[in-house]
């Protein structure tokens, strides 16, 4: 038997929080397949944390920051807290499909693989509502293959699956949206493969929530030179090995 560590990190999201979480409950992972449901609330203000302060189920933990570290630490938390053997990354919002989940762990099952992402592009469904998200993504993917040796189409992709003793082995350190590129950077440098899968993609638009910037791209390519080039201070403030204090997390079982 394995299980699934579905890590929820959300940031003001309170239309679409317990759809989100009703979703990935509903989903049948398939024989052999247990889950855990972690969600961590990156202190947001909308109404969101009295939502989850609601949430009363054995197979949800929501974890609550006191103050906003970003959605790396957030990720940091769920993976430091988790105990399935492989953990999931699930967005909040409505732009990546829950159902999703059993076919990574099909995958998982079959290839006893390291990781594998999810990737919009593959299948030849893409959909983004700008040019430049769709231009950002193709470069960012370009570059971590040039500089780690990877074979991937969707780098930035959110739904990033990770078996459960490597990621913990990576020794993740960023806190804001890098994490998403950090996290295929040491897996690649550990000399693992990561496989990738079609998913499908709904995207929004910044009046809809969206918070993710070209700036963010920018500072991307920054930490993929940091990870390249083993340096450990870019970005001091915001990647370094930086852990909450047991003050600035309250978890309910």
């Amino acid at each position: 038997m394995l299980q699934l560590s579905v890590i929820i990190c959300c940031y003001n999201e309170k239309d679409t929080i317990a759809d989100v979480i009703g979703r990935t409950q509903a989903v049948d992972l398939g024989p052999g397949w247990t889950r855990e449901i972690i969600v961590v609330d990156n202190f947001s203000t909308d109404g969101t944390r009295e939502i989850l302060q609601q949430v009363d189920n054995p197979e949800i933990r929501v974890i609550f920051h006191e103050r906003n570290m970003g959605k790396g630490m957030s990720i940091r938390t769920g993976i430091a807290h988790m105990s399935g053997d492989y953990m999931l990354i699930q967005d909040a919002d409505a732009e990546y499909d829950p159902a999703e989940h059993a076919r990574f762990c099909r995958k998982a099952a079959e290839t006893k693989a390291a990781a594998i992402f999810g990737s919009r592009v593959l299948g030849g469904q893409v959909k983004y509502e700008y040019a430049h998200a769709y231009l950002g993504v193709r470069l960012l993917t370009a570059v971590t293959n040039l500089l780690f040796g990877g074979n991937l189409t969707d780098v930035a992709t959110a739904t990033k699956m990770v078996r459960g003793d490597v990621v913990k082995s990576l020794n993740l350190t960023t806190t804001d949206f890098n994490l998403d590129f950090e996290l295929p950077n040491k897996i690649l440098l550990a000399g693992h493969d990561i496989l990738e899968i079609p998913i499908s993609y709904n995207p929004r638009t910044y009046a809809e929530g969206k918070k993710i910037t070209s700036r963010d791209g920018i500072k991307a390519l920054l930490v993929m030179l940091r990870d390249r080039l083993g340096l450990t201070t870019v970005f001091k403030k915001e990647v370094g090995a930086v852990r909450p204090s047991a003050n600035e997390v309250q978890i309910t079982e």
